[in-house]
């Protein structure tokens, strides 16, 4: 009590209430745009009760210095900068002198700035905050969820500036503009807007910064939350930004003429505007031949088919249309279905839910493991179903295609709205056979032609038609041919190619 009392005595300053202050002392404050003076004893009293909060005094008791031990880099700031302020007889002199000390006068912004990593000086009655952060993180490495095989194997890291490198170093361009912005009333996590001017069109880079700036919300920790607060559509099944960990297509997204945005604590980087076809390209396609890259994406294309029609197809036509099954393969079905007690449906609904259940533990258990119980799980399980007459061999293998097929998608949101979409498209074609899977079809056409991206179409380039496009969309041709930039950014500069042979 008596070195805040002595606090109090030399740097309270003293300032007016109001009655209605003094009568509800703890209400909150009536007017939150009001700020309150600036003295050490309400810096004090903010921190209170934080037991990694450090508190030095030098020059009898007349400079106090203030920060978290696990942000800042103590060597530096007791080796470097300290010394000076310790030696001199009058360190308010060095204070105002000093570029890297900056004078601060408001309680939120030193607040604001102890809470980042700097550290807070105090003086007689001046406060001043010196950058000596030092953020613990992870070193760069390769991506677990978008492994590729030819080309650069960057991740980005939960540091926010240790992910801008890696763009600066890939788009060294003094038109890449960084825009800076907060979310969270509680966390208040830094998110950056990123656009290259002259590229990106201002209409884009003024919605996504406005849905931002409108998040009114206590806590986002990762951008794939930060997307499902400015998502055009919050309760469609797809999402509506594309997301990765990869520097290299973040920064081919920039120079295409997209909204990068950036946030602070995640490795996750998402871009838009977007359309539906993007979610099935992977930076491979681009690294390799054309031809192998145009291949791949067919590849691609085949596999969403599979993924989300084979097993509805095996109930629809097992349950209401066994005219379309060859004769040489209907004996082997029946005897196949001979012994199963349970309709087409409910047997592949059993075996799917079984399917999705391997694959999440799989992802939640160490990796070792995970991979023991995806493959030995799926053996035993399937064999002793079969043999147990719980299901057919023939929808084991509908089933396995299907969740191989899944994992060719290279975008795993995507890939899990289409598998979460299986279901339902499974229960309409056991009710109303091939007409339920026609309208199921048609319900997941209809709905992605009504989503938009920051406003632009989610199917371009088929709705708006531009066939342009089409050669780096379901095709990728030779870079001599894709001149332009995507139609549906619209570019203020749409060239970006000019090949002079």
């Amino acid at each position: 009590m008596g070195m805040k009392q002595k606090l109090k005595s030399m740097f309270l300053v003293s300032h007016e209430h109001s009655e209605e202050g003094q009568t509800h002392e703890n209400q909150q404050d009536p007017n939150p745009q009001e700020e309150v003076t600036l003295t050490l004893q309400h810096i004090m009293d903010q921190f209170d009760n934080a037991a990694d909060f450090v508190h030095k005094t030098y020059h009898k008791e007349r400079l106090h210095v203030l920060y978290f031990s696990h942000l800042v880099n103590e060597d530096r700031l007791e080796r470097d900068l300290l010394p000076p302020l310790l030696k001199s007889e009058t360190p308010l002199e060095l204070l105002t002198e000093q570029s890297q000390f900056k004078q601060v006068t408001e309680t939120k912004k030193c607040v604001e700035g102890i809470l980042s990593g700097m550290a807070a000086i105090f003086y007689e009655e001046n406060a001043y905050l010196i950058d000596v952060i030092f953020p613990v993180s992870r070193t760069v490495a390769e991506s677990e969820t978008e492994s590729i095989i030819i080309g650069p194997h960057e991740a980005f890291t939960e540091q926010a500036y240790t992910n801008l490198s890696l763009i600066r170093k890939r788009v060294q361009s003094s038109h890449l503009k960084v825009i800076k912005l907060s979310v969270g009333e509680v966390t208040k996590s830094d998110v950056y807007v990123l656009y290259i001017q002259d590229i990106a069109n201002e209409i884009y880079v003024k919605e996504v910064i406005k849905r931002i700036k409108d998040i009114e919300i206590d806590a986002i920790h990762d951008a794939n939350m930060l997307i499902q607060c400015i998502d055009d559509d919050p309760y469609s099944i797809f999402t509506q930004f594309l997301t990765t960990e990869r520097p290299d297509t973040i920064a081919s997204k920039l120079v295409s003429g997209r909204i990068v945005g950036i946030m602070d604590g995640s490795p996750t980087a998402f871009s838009a505007p977007v359309n539906f076809f993007e979610f099935f390209s992977s930076s491979d396609d681009y690294y390799q031949r054309w031809s192998i890259g145009t291949a791949t994406l067919f590849l691609r294309f085949a596999a969403l088919m599979i993924t989300v029609t084979l097993t509805a197809l095996y109930v629809s036509v097992t349950s209401f249309h066994y005219e379309m099954i060859p004769e040489n393969l209907i004996l082997t079905l029946t005897e196949s279905r001979s012994k199963v007690p349970f309709p087409p449906i409910f047997e592949a609904l059993l075996m799917e839910t079984t399917i999705e259940l391997l694959r999440e533990a799989g992802a939640r258990l160490p990796t070792k493991i995970g991979q023991t119980i995806g493959i030995v799980g799926g053996i035993v399980i399937g064999q002793a179903a079969v043999q147990a007459g719980l299901t057919s061999n023939i929808l084991i293998i509908a089933v396995a295609s299907s969740a191989i097929a899944s994992f060719v998608i290279p975008n795993y949101v995507m890939s899990a709205s289409f598998r979460l979409f299986r279901f339902g498209l499974i229960v309409m074609a056991g009710l109303w056979g091939n007409m339920g899977l026609a309208l199921g079809l048609a319900y997941i056409v209809i709905h992605l032609s009504g989503l938009t991206s920051v406003g632009s179409s989610y199917l371009s380039p088929i709705a708006p038609f531009e066939p342009y496009d089409w050669k780096d969309v379901f095709l990728r041709l030779p870079f001599s041919t894709l001149a332009k930039r995507p139609t549906q950014v619209k570019a203020r500069n749409k060239v970006k190619l000019k090949m002079k042979r």
